[in-house]
């Protein structure tokens, strides 16, 4: 029922919302009266507040239109290469002339996007940082509320074959990068297909702060996975999708619940930045106001997870720790990193990162006992947290440059 009353909540405080969006407006529209009456500043800054607190927020567009290539801004058109139930494989495709094209041998690079409650949307920096110098495909994870029941489950096993036919689909010469959540599927996906001697392996692999092995550095994240019985995730945390959704009757992992975690965490710091938002508001500060929509725009915009794999995931991920132990089997078949020889492999953590702690994706080198040496690389960004691994400045300054320097390296 915790679904259900959340969407009469949210079909209650729409109109409400609605209702404060406008007034907002009255009191800072140059031709209405009310914007030159004493304190109309902060009385639109309230009602701003009000609206952006109660608002829905749908999934944001990645709006990369262009990017720039030495002294040439180069135009960027965005298609859909595949669709599967519950994800499309996006392409960032640069528009140049047909000669220009055929000289421009860019590596391929699938970028992993987590499905771990927001949209593929939150790596827009980290497509924007690679679009230069290599043709960019993502995972565009589809929220679990908008697919059918008629479409089947979605298991943790496979998010790991919907990863392999995409690497088969971009060919040998794709280099992978997971950032987050899938690290643990993308090595096991290249595992099984170097156990296999699949023809089709990549040439590198980048994991960038990922719970490889959740035991080194835990964080609160991995606390409550421990903390908690298994029971407890099944019966607390699994609703049914309503009726006013395609994939009604679906099981899953609410965003909405999701959402309330992600601000548990760091509850005072979301106060705060609300506050300081008020005050922009108030102040004329426009830039620094926008700032603020721009990062909640993006921060409370969450999908449904399918609940076989979420469940999957915290049972095998972060309570028993099979992938590290040796001890996962995906539908009979054994994930063997050490297995992995050809494919090049570089880790990325962030000092301060409080999702992943420090050491637990450099946890892949050790698996990975098969790559010869001089094709691993490590790297731990200085005062770096976990969304600055894949976003903002030290991802551009620090972090891209190095893995486009890796992949060139093994390419």
């Amino acid at each position: 029922m915790l679904y259900q009353f959340h969407e009469l909540n949210r079909a209650f405080l729409n109109p409400l919302t609605q209702w404060a969006e406008a007034s907002s407006k009255l009191f800072t529209n140059p031709v209405s009266p009310l914007a030159h009456s004493p304190y109309s500043q902060r009385i639109a800054a309230a009602y701003e507040l009000m609206f952006r607190l109660g608002k829905d927020y749908e999934k944001p567009e990645f709006g990369i239109t262009s990017t720039t290539m030495g002294q040439q801004v180069v135009e960027i058109i965005q298609s859909t290469t595949v669709i599967k139930p519950f994800c499309k494989l996006l392409h960032f495709k640069k528009v140049l002339a047909d000669k220009a094209l055929t000289k421009l041998k860019q590596p391929k690079v699938l970028l992993v996007a987590p499905l771990s409650g927001h949209h593929s949307t939150l790596l827009r920096d980290t497509v924007r940082g690679l679009l230069p110098q290599h043709d960019v495909y993502i995972t565009d994870w589809t929220d679990a509320r908008m697919v059918p029941l008629s479409e089947g489950a979605f298991h943790l096993h496979d998010y790991i074959y919907y990863v392999q036919d995409f690497i088969r689909l971009l060919g040998n010469n794709v280099h992978v990068i997971s950032v987050c959540q899938p690290t643990v599927p993308v090595l096991a996906a290249i595992s099984l297909m170097a156990t296999a001697k699949d023809p089709k392996l990549p040439k590198t692999m980048t994991m960038m702060g990922g719970p490889i092995d959740p035991r080194k550095s835990p964080t609160e994240v991995n606390n409550l996975a421990t903390e908690k019985k298994f029971s407890w995730f099944e019966n607390t945390v699994i609703y049914s999708v309503p009726a006013n959704y395609p994939g009604y009757g679906r099981k899953v992992y609410p965003g909405f619940l999701q959402h309330a975690g992600f601000v548990a965490m760091n509850p005072d710091r979301h106060a705060q930045s609300h506050w300081d938002y008020y005050q922009h508001l108030v102040q004329g500060d426009d830039e620094s106001a926008d700032q603020h929509r721009r990062f909640y725009d993006e921060y409370n915009a969450v999908l449904d997870m399918p609940a076989d794999y979420y469940l999957e995931t915290i049972k095998t991920v972060f309570q028993e720790f099979r992938l590290p132990k040796g001890s996962w089997e995906v539908e009979g078949k054994p994930v063997r990193p050490q297995d992995i020889k050809t494919v090049a492999l570089f880790t990325v953590e962030g000092e301060l990162d409080d999702i992943s702690g420090p050491g637990q994706t450099q946890a892949a080198h050790e698996l990975c006992s098969g790559i010869p040496a001089h094709m691993q690389q490590d790297f731990v960004a200085p005062g770096c947290g976990h969304y600055g691994i894949f976003s903002g400045r030290r991802w551009r300054e620090m972090i891209c440059p190095r893995i486009t320097d890796f992949i060139k390296a093994h390419s």
